[in-house]
């Protein structure tokens, strides 16, 4: 037992919770937002304002054509699982070879790819960093071990999970459809507590396939915590905040919620408000890439998903009943209110009464 330990401390192979449930899934969403989601906002910006170098095909594969932006979508599988290797230490051939790992894993998941990329490229990871260095012949072995492997178990469990992650997204959305008050304000406080988390909403999200009033309860969630902090924090932390927090994450005020967890019941409070409010009320749906339902206003993707999911609607969206179409006032109007108004009214208001009754004291929300 002890020479196991030895062997998987010098390979730097960490069982943990932190390895794989934080740092893998946080990178994990960094290759979805590199690809999927940057290639999705490059297409619709340029179909929307006609830009030609960025709705001019760069590259046919087949019968395939692709823009700059449907290339960077077409590579998510592979940015993925280098992501995740990156963040597990892989070695550099370890890392180069989940490239056709990524690949091919996120074809065999379908709908649900991108969890059946995680848990892939984790285990095809960790076989390659096994043998890695460990003969005369490395620039062979270590490469042909982590692709075999990845391949074999990507053909054994890349599918079952896709479809399961399929499953569970489609019951979500259809819950939300028929109960959009109640789900409302379920979907909303979850994912956007799962933002503000050390583990990726966003990756949760694209993995679930989560889009139409779902989605749009989920954004509304990770807007709450995001806008919601900014706000309720800006008497500590000024404009650097609102930046920081409101077009960053909320993330950054984890180690404030350890020392007081009641900080963190005024951005839930309003999740649960405006959760219902966008799928009751505004009906606001995401029908963009199903990443941009758990990002929230960082860097805005979460309202610009909304917008391409108007104009251009995923795959994902479409395949479940969604239509391109022109918004309304009150469409923009619902998607204001809800991404920002409605998170910071709220969390200023929670936030004065948790301040008064002695919840919130003088620097909790101060960031370091």
């Amino acid at each position: 037992m002890n020479k196991i330990k030895a062997f998987l401390k010098r390979k730097d192979i960490e069982f943990s919770l932190q390895r794989y449930g934080v740092d893998a899934m946080s990178a994990m969403a960094q290759g979805l937002f590199c690809t999927l989601l940057v290639g999705t906002i490059l297409n619709t910006l340029g179909n929307q304002l006609h830009i030609g170098f960025l709705t001019k095909a760069v590259i046919s594969v087949g019968s395939t054509a692709y823009t700059i932006g449907g290339l960077a979508s077409a590579m998510v599988g592979p940015a993925m699982a280098v992501a995740i290797g990156y963040a597990l230490k892989a070695p550099g051939m370890v890392l180069f070879t989940l490239v056709p790992v990524g690949y091919a894993t996120n074809i065999l998941g379908g709908a649900g790819g991108p969890f059946a990329v995680y848990v892939v490229a984790i285990l095809a990871a960790e076989a390659g960093k096994a043998v890695s260095k460990e003969t005369k012949i490395d620039i062979l072995v270590t490469p042909i071990v982590t692709l075999l492997a990845g391949i074999a178990i990507a053909s054994l469990i890349a599918s079952p999970i896709g479809k399961a992650a399929s499953w569970v997204g489609n019951l979500i959305m259809w819950a939300t459809e028929l109960h959009p008050f109640m789900m409302g304000i379920f979907v909303s406080a979850i994912v956007g507590m799962a933002l503000t988390l050390p583990i990726s909403s966003a990756a949760i999200c694209a993995g679930l396939g989560l889009t139409g009033l779902a989605g749009g309860a989920a954004l509304a969630g990770c807007c709450a915590q995001m806008v919601g902090f900014a706000a309720m924090s800006f008497k500590e932390n000024r404009w650097g905040g609102i930046i920081s927090q409101g077009l960053g994450t909320s993330m950054l005020q984890m180690g404030n919620i350890l020392k007081n967890p009641k900080i963190w019941v005024a951005p839930i409070l309003a999740s649960m408000i405006t959760g219902p409010v966008a799928t009751c009320i505004f009906k606001i749906q995401m029908n963009g890439a199903a990443v941009n339902s758990g990002m929230g206003t960082c860097g805005l993707c979460g309202p610009i998903g909304v917008w391409t999911g108007w104009v251009e609607p995923s795959a994902a969206a479409l395949s479940n009943g969604a239509a391109a179409y022109s918004p309304s006032m009150v469409d923009w109007i619902g998607l204001v209110l809800v991404s920002i108004v409605l998170p910071a009214i709220l969390c200023l208001i929670f936030g004065q009464i948790f301040r008064k009754i002695g919840w919130i004291k003088e620097g909790d929300l101060k960031l370091s």
